[in-house]
């Protein structure tokens, strides 16, 4: 169990570190609704993101994908990217560096 706190992020969304180090960070991003929306951002981090539960449109670039429970795939330094709920559930997501600005 995580002892960071669970921090909303949007509407129907948040997130919580699960455990850090300086050179990696694992957070759980939970969507507690059909529709929640991840907005479309970029950042300095290379990300990998599982899908541990429910059904997400990802933008990433200018490519649009959908994933499910097991599905999982990395996003670029610097790369756009964002996504809309369209089944509640769960993302893992890991960046490298951590991410300061979630401490």
């Amino acid at each position: 169990m995580s002892s960071f706190p669970i921090v909303p992020t949007g509407e129907n969304v948040s997130r919580q570190v699960l455990s850090d180090h300086p050179e990696l960070m694992v957070v759980a991003f939970r969507f507690s609704a059909e529709g929640a929306i991840g907005a479309l951002h970029d950042h300095p981090h290379v990300q990998s993101t599982y899908v541990e539960s429910g059904r997400f449109r990802f933008t990433i670039g200018e490519a649009e994908q959908e994933f499910g429970p097991g599905d999982s795939f990395v996003i670029p330094s610097g790369e756009t990217h964002g996504c809309v709920c369209l089944e509640p559930g769960t993302l893992v997501d890991s960046f490298t560096p951590r991410r300061d600005d979630f401490l």
